[in-house]
């Protein structure tokens, strides 16, 4: 009898593995549908549609963006986190749906932490601090002297209310103690126009839109808002090299899905993120972009994600930032 049970129990056991083996290699079984949050042409939706073709390519099955905008991504975000948690509808997102937004719109009808699961940071972006000739300073120091000087006078732009280049803003503000004025904009294009023409004097963007402005000597760049230099910009030093301590924020796109999602689905689409990310042409790709390939998934991108929650959420309550 005893035998009898030891062998019914390994044969179980052995039903649950070869369950779980057979479940993994069965997913994805029908098209998948990756929601971005954004606009199509931006930044988010074009790694989102590197990243779908690879996952098609390699499962054989279509991994399918599909763009739903609107309330600084809370939109998007929330069609996933109602959805079934069956690993067929995904959200590939820059920060603000899963780390910011919480703490800025009083009316969030979902709770990033608790709606999602992590699956992998797909990409990080530097953040650069550039300023228009016309400012005359040429690093973080003089800017800060600048400031203080004239305090509530100098405006500086971005993309919109609670991105990250807003709160890079706020960052600066918060660990130097200078007062300087947000300008927000409908997104970074029309900034860097504004600041191109020299109607703001400086303002945080992503090192892509930044990089061609700054070889063609249009605008200066003085300071990399991460913890180390970009390779796109070697000579730039990061503003916690100039005297900065603790300045750090980055644009980053990262894969979740909703909360529930079986274990082996999302085994399954962390080991297949992991080994596109390693690709030498997603690589390559990614560097043209001003974007480096993560290098998290699982519970240590799930780390990261409460981690940055933490810091944004005090940045945005000391600057009193909010948004309808």
């Amino acid at each position: 009898m005893r035998l009898l049970c030891r062998c019914f129990i390994l044969a179980a056991t052995c039903a649950i593995l070869f369950g779980s083996a057979a479940l993994a290699q069965d997913y994805p079984s029908r098209p998948v549908r990756i929601v971005v949050p954004y606009p199509a042409g931006g930044s988010n939706d074009i790694i989102t549609r590197i990243v779908a073709q690879k996952l098609s390519e390699r499962s054989g099955q279509n991994f399918l963006v599909e763009n739903r905008g609107g309330a600084g991504g809370n939109i998007g975000a929330e069609a996933v986190a109602t959805s079934e948690p069956d690993g067929y509808t995904l959200l590939l997102t820059a920060p603000p749906p899963l780390t910011i937004n919480a703490a800025l719109y009083k009316n969030l009808t979902f709770d990033p932490a608790k709606a999602f699961a992590p699956v992998a940071l797909i990409a990080s972006v530097p953040i650069v601090l550039a300023v228009h000739p016309s400012l005359g300073v040429k690093n973080v120091k003089e800017l800060v002297a600048l400031a203080r000087a004239k305090p509530g006078t100098i405006n500086f732009g971005s993309s919109g209310i609670g991105t990250t280049n807003h709160l890079a803003g706020e960052l600066l503000k918060t660990k130097t103690g200078i007062d300087i004025v947000h300008v927000p904009y409908k997104g970074a294009a029309p900034a860097m126009n504004d600041l191109l023409a020299g109607h703001i004097p400086m303002m945080f963007d992503n090192i892509p839109a930044v990089l061609p402005q700054v070889q063609g000597n249009l605008i200066s760049a003085i300071a990399v808002a991460g913890s180390t230099r970009a390779s796109a910009l070697p000579d730039v030093p990061t503003a916690a090299e100039q005297g900065v301590e603790g300045f750090e924020a980055s644009a980053w796109f990262g894969l979740v899905a909703p909360a529930k999602t079986p274990p082996h689905v999302l085994a399954k689409l962390q080991a297949e993120v992991a080994a596109i990310l390693q690709m030498p042409d997603v690589q390559k790709r990614f560097v043209e972009l001003g974007a480096e390939a993560g290098t998290v998934s699982g519970e240590a991108f799930g780390k990261f994600l409460a981690e940055e929650t933490t810091k944004w959420s005090g940045i945005i309550r000391a600057s009193g930032a909010t948004a309808n």
